[in-house]
């Protein structure tokens, strides 16, 4: 019997995990077209080109683990999603249009940061490029918030710990394009230390080593009583 027209139908389901298997293959491809750029120049002994080229090492080590900082934030927000709606996919395409532009200019700047006359212009680029993933991926987590779309099992430590530090790395971002429009190289470094912090749980790592000293002195301590 078919259908009425009239009879009201409930919101469609979309599927998350495929938009999570897409997600992750745009995340890899833009990690793997990072390292196509790191090329060397002569003149100059092999040994010279490989430690002239300083710049595309700093700009593929930054861009792989502010990508990498990105996928873990995806990741961790993807794994308590209950479930997604149209607006929420359209938000997660912005997220990865902004990551897969990335390898254009971490190029650009590895090739001008030894050029003064490109190399303000490049790195604000990269600065830009960079706050707006950070940008993109935090809207698509409020976004999630607002229309309660997260699991109500509680968040995942991994989300909170990326959440936490959303103020420090736009802030620092934004430092850090000013400082690049004066100062590129000072610029370019700080971008790598954000992209370390973003990257390494510094917080889990010193609760991992408080655990373990604590471990290496209980016996001892025990065994003096």
């Amino acid at each position: 019997m078919p259908a009425n027209p009239d009879t009201p139908r409930g919101p469609r389901v979309l599927s998350k995990n495929r938009m999570e298997g897409f997600s992750d293959g745009v995340f890899g491809f833009a990690m793997t077209l990072l390292v196509v750029d790191i090329v060397l120049h002569p003149p100059g002994t092999p040994l010279q080109q490989a430690l002239d080229a300083w710049p595309a090492y700093l700009a593929y080590l930054t861009s792989f683990l502010t990508i990498g900082g990105a996928w873990l934030l995806h990741t961790a927000l993807t794994e308590q999603l209950a479930r997604i709606d149209q607006l929420f996919l359209r938000l997660n395409l912005l997220v990865l249009l902004a990551v897969v532009l990335l390898p254009f200019p971490t190029r650009l700047v590895s090739e001008a940061l030894t050029n003064t006359g490109r190399e303000r212009v490049y790195v604000t680029m990269y600065g830009l490029t960079l706050l707006a993933i950070r940008l993109l991926g935090s809207a698509l987590d409020a976004y999630a918030r607002y229309e309660h779309l997260y699991s109500p099992t509680g968040e995942d430590e991994e989300l909170q710990s990326t959440q936490r530090k959303f103020l420090p790395v736009v802030t620092g971002y934004v430092i850090a394009i000013i400082i690049g429009l004066l100062l590129p190289v000072a610029a370019a470094a700080l971008y790598a230390g954000l992209a370390v912090y973003l990257v390494v749980p510094f917080r889990e790592a010193a609760r991992v080593l408080i655990r373990r000293h604590s471990s290496h002195h209980e016996p001892r301590s025990r065994s003096d009583g």
